[in-house]
C-alpha cells in the first residue's frame, strides 16, 4: 500500500497522471528566499506563481520549475491551490491569486500556463477552486468568505472563460464539533462522482491547526443539497502527521480506488510552515449495502 509522508514542501497539493507520468501542483513553500514565514505571513506564499513536480514512480519527484508565472497570470501575489484538468486536448488550471479565482491554459502539463479566463471569475473574493466535468455541465466549487469560510458552487461556461450561473446559498459550512476546533472554516473542496452520487470532500479548522482534517458529504445532484457523512472526519492527524487536509484524488484503473494527495505540517500553530506534501491510498467500500469512503493515511 502506498503511504508516502513529507515528500517535499508544499501546500494544497493536486495530483494528476498523464501519459504514464505523475504531476503534483501545489502552493509553493520551498522558495529559497522564503525563510520560515510563520503562521500568518502569507506575503511570500506562492509569490512567483506555481511550480510543477514530476515523477515516474510516485517516490522520486523532480521540480520542473514554474508552470505558471505571475507574468502570465491574473494577479500579482498569493498564488494558492492550483488544480489542473485535461479537456479537449488542453490543460486547464483553476487557481486563486490575491484571494480571487482565475483559469489558465496550456498545451502541456508542464506548462507554460497562460491566462485564459476573462480576468477574475468573480468580482468577490474566492479561493480553492475545483472543477467538475459532469454530464450536466462544468461546475466550479470554491470557497467564499462571510461568517467563516464556506463552500459554494457555480456553473462554468463551456469554454471555461467565465461563470455562467452562481447558485444561492452555501453547500458546506463548519458547524459540527470536529469542524470548529479552531475557527469557522470549510475549504479545499474536491468532488468524486461514484455510482451516480456526488461526494464532496472538504477540510475544516484553520490550516495552522493540528486538528485540520477532511470530511465528506453526499448528494444526488452536483449543486446539492449535500448530506454530511456521519463518520467524519475521514482524514485526520495520526501520530506525527498532523494538520492534514486540503486533499485531492487521482483515479486508478480500479474505479473504486484512488490515490490521495494532502498536506501536513509541524503542529506548531505559531510556525507551522513549510507544509509538506503526502500521498496515500483511498477507496470506496460497501458497508451494509451503502458505499462509504476510506482514506488510509
Amino acid at each position: 500500500m502506498i503511504k508516502l509522508e513529507k515528500i517535499f514542501p508544499g501546500g494544497d497539493p493536486f495530483l494528476m497522471q498523464h501519459n504514464g507520468i505523475y504531476y503534483i501542483y501545489c502552493t509553493s513553500e520551498n522558495d529559497e528566499k522564503l525563510q520560515s514565514p510563520g503562521a500568518f505571513n502569507t506575503e511570500k506564499d506562492g509569490k512567483d506563481g506555481f511550480y510543477v513536480y514530476q515523477s515516474k514512480d510516485l517516490e522520486h519527484w523532480e521540480n520542473k520549475g514554474l508552470c505558471l508565472s505571475k507574468a502570465d497570470a491574473v494577479g500579482e501575489r498569493w498564488f494558492w491551490a492550483p488544480e489542473v484538468s485535461y479537456s479537449r486536448g488542453k490543460f486547464y488550471m483553476v487557481y486563486c491569486a490575491e484571494e480571487h479565482l482565475a483559469v489558465a491554459v496550456a498545451d502541456s502539463p508542464l506548462g507554460p500556463f497562460r491566462r485564459h479566463s476573462d480576468g477574475w471569475l468573480r468580482e468577490k473574493h474566492g479561493i480553492d477552486g475545483h472543477l467538475l466535468f459532469d454530464d450536466s455541465g462544468i461546475f466550479l466549487y470554491y470557497v467564499g468568505f462571510g461568517g467563516g469560510n464556506r463552500i459554494y458552487v457555480a456553473k462554468m461556461s463551456e469554454d471555461l472563460k467565465r461563470i455562467e450561473q452562481e447558485y444561492e446559498g452555501d453547500l458546506i459550512s463548519a458547524q459540527e464539533e470536529w469542524e470548529t476546533v479552531d475557527g469557522v472554516v470549510a475549504e479545499g473542496p474536491f468532488v468524486l462522482k461514484h455510482h451516480g452520487l456526488y461526494y464532496l470532500f472538504y477540510s475544516c479548522n484553520h490550516t495552522r491547526s493540528e486538528d485540520y482534517a477532511v470530511g465528506y458529504a453526499v448528494s444526488d445532484c452536483p449543486i446539492g443539497p449535500f448530506r454530511k457523512y456521519k463518520g467524519n472526519p475521514v482524514l485526520h492527524k495520526k501520530g506525527r502527521i498532523v494538520g492534514v487536509g486540503h486533499n485531492s484524488f487521482m483515479k486508478t484503473e480500479n474505479p473504486d480506488r484512488f490515490l490521495c494527495a494532502y498536506h501536513c505540517h509541524s503542529g506548531n500553530p505559531d510556525n507551522f510552515k513549510p507544509r509538506q506534501v503526502c500521498l496515500c491510498e483511498a477507496e470506496f467500500v460497501t458497508e451494509q449495502g451503502k458505499d462509504e469512503f476510506r482514506i488510509y493515511n
